[in-house]
């Protein structure tokens, strides 16, 4: 299969029009994985790499749409889902879970790369997950979009919830010290203390809820593994960060279900040809999402120029 510079001396070469060659490498790389997997495959990949637009490239709600576009007349009941995205909202991502298991008895998720936050909760939803030794998922803790003096911010949950406990504790050992956080605490509105601690608990129940429900179904102590993993995902503190790099080794000693995609030469080729076409569309087209089957059939978000 072509690697990524090859792809670019294919495109050059191509006397089509460009756009239209970027779509039909990426069509061709993902029938080619179909036919070795001998099963239906979908790509969920996003161009948050190459474009600026958080919008446009986050896991929301209206790539449920974009999935019951792509599923629509696969008869299948298993699901191979190729998975490249930092992830975005927590409850797009239970819709689309809830959706696609309603569909297919059996997915297994692939992960070229990145599936962060929202999308590694996707991936704990399937019955095994495919890495290569560099993919990653990230922590599940959630993010609040919050106006500061600073600018809108991406701000953990946990990190308001814990801020919140450290003001609280100075100020119960010096009134002085209220002063102080004023500034600080003063951009939070009402009601967001409450929120954070929602959050938070819906993120771990869910990605408990689903590795129990279908990744550890078989397992005899299931549910307490499923629990333990969904704890360590979306813990902050043990984290430190939302992006931090959670790869093979680390989920595998875990007890997550991973497997290595450079077991199979073939599979990792044929995936990492879908992987370097889809980042190639991204690079030199107005693609900013890309929902898209083995057949052909596509959702894609484009940016307006």
């Amino acid at each position: 299969m072509p690697t990524w510079g090859e792809l670019l001396s294919q495109i050059a070469s191509a006397r089509e029009a460009p756009i239209r060659v970027y779509d039909e490498i990426l069509r061709q790389a993902l029938s080619s994985l179909s036919e070795h997997l001998h099963a239906p495959v979908i790509l969920y990949a996003s161009g948050y790499l190459q474009k600026e637009s958080v919008t446009a490239t986050s896991l929301s709600a209206e790539d449920l749409a974009g999935f019951m576009e792509v599923i629509h007349g696969i008869r299948d009941n298993r699901l191979f889902l190729v998975l490249h995205s930092p992830g975005g909202s927590s409850e797009a991502a239970e819709s689309i879970v809830n959706y696609l298991r309603s569909k297919f008895r059996r997915i297994e998720a692939v992960v070229p790369h990145q599936a962060k936050s929202a999308a590694s909760m996707l991936a704990c939803a399937a019955d095994r997950i495919w890495m290569a030794r560099h993919s990653e998922l990230g922590p599940i803790d959630p993010q609040f979009i919050l106006q500061t003096p600073l600018g809108w911010r991406a701000v953990p949950a946990q990190s308001i919830l814990n801020q919140f406990k450290k003001a609280a504790a100075a100020i119960m050992n010096d009134q002085a010290a209220a002063v102080l956080w004023y500034p600080m605490l003063s951009q939070y509105g009402p009601g967001l203390l409450d929120e954070a601690e929602k959050a938070v608990e819906l993120s771990e129940v869910l990605v408990g809820s689903w590795l129990s429900s279908y990744m550890f179904r078989r397992r005899k102590h299931g549910n307490d593994l499923a629990k333990g993993i969904a704890r360590f995902l979306s813990d902050y503190d043990e984290h430190k960060t939302h992006g931090r790099p959670l790869g093979y080794s680390v989920l595998k000693e875990r007890g997550l279900i991973v497997r290595l995609i450079e077991q199979d030469q073939a599979l990792q080729d044929r995936v990492l040809t879908v992987y370097h076409a889809a980042m190639h569309a991204f690079a030199n087209t107005p693609a900013a999402k890309i929902i898209l089957n083995h057949q052909g059939s596509a959702a894609v978000r484009l940016l307006s120029s």
